[in-house]
């Protein structure tokens, strides 16, 4: 049987280029995309939580003002912010050459994402609410599994991050993630999309604090 290199194929220069495009592409496209579904996952939360509010049958929506721990609150919200500010801080960072300054910023990031992560699995061992008692508290469960997705997505999105250029750092020489190399170009993009979704993850998060800690 003729192998590929028998039958003539090769793979010219330009053609690895196109290639190397086309993979950067798909991961940018594939990012932004990716936060597109997100939104829509966010915006049929919030039309749930406005829609039960308003129509407030029952008057079940909210008995007693009810309101889930507001000190695991502040601190998802507040860890969940920092993670989003020290993965842009770190993304410009790397713009700018600085790849240590970089790895820093991601390992403070997932350091906080997790945290955020374990209070927010914690916080529903001490709801003062049963899932379903109410509007607000059907609504607040779907909310702490959508964060404790999000908050997944991000650590794990953090740390193969972090462990490939730590990988590519010891194969090929650190002054390569910030050289022209399709492997060190293929995971820059990757990052610039990771830290896309970091700080729609902060902001969305602090929408959603707003909306079940606030009003």
């Amino acid at each position: 049987m003729k192998t590929i290199q028998d039958q003539g194929y090769t793979s010219t220069p330009e053609e690895a280029e196109f290639e190397l495009r086309a993979h950067i592409g798909s991961i940018w496209s594939g990012g932004r995309l990716f936060i597109g579904m997100y939104t829509f996952l966010l915006a049929s939360l919030v039309f749930a939580y406005f829609y039960l509010r308003s129509a407030n049958n029952g008057l079940l929506w909210r008995p007693d003002h009810i309101t889930a721990p507001t000190h695991y609150g502040w601190a998802v919200f507040l860890a969940t912010v920092a993670t989003g500010i020290m993965a842009v801080t770190g993304q410009r960072r790397l713009r700018g050459g600085a790849l240590i300054d970089w790895q820093v910023a991601g390992w403070t990031a997932l350091t906080t994402s997790v945290i955020a992560l374990i209070l927010q699995i914690w916080e529903l061992s001490s709801l003062p609410f049963y899932p379903g008692s109410s509007g607000y508290a059907s609504t607040f469960i779907g909310f702490s599994v959508f964060n404790i997705m999000t908050l997944v997505i991000t650590s794990f999105w953090l740390e193969t991050a972090l462990a490939r250029s730590h990988r590519l750092g010891r194969e090929r020489g650190r002054n390569a993630l910030l050289s022209t190399d399709a492997d060190a170009q293929s995971w820059r993009a990757n990052v610039s999309a990771m830290t896309y979704f970091v700080g729609f993850a902060a902001l969305s998060g602090a929408f959603l604090f707003a909306m079940f800690y606030q009003l």
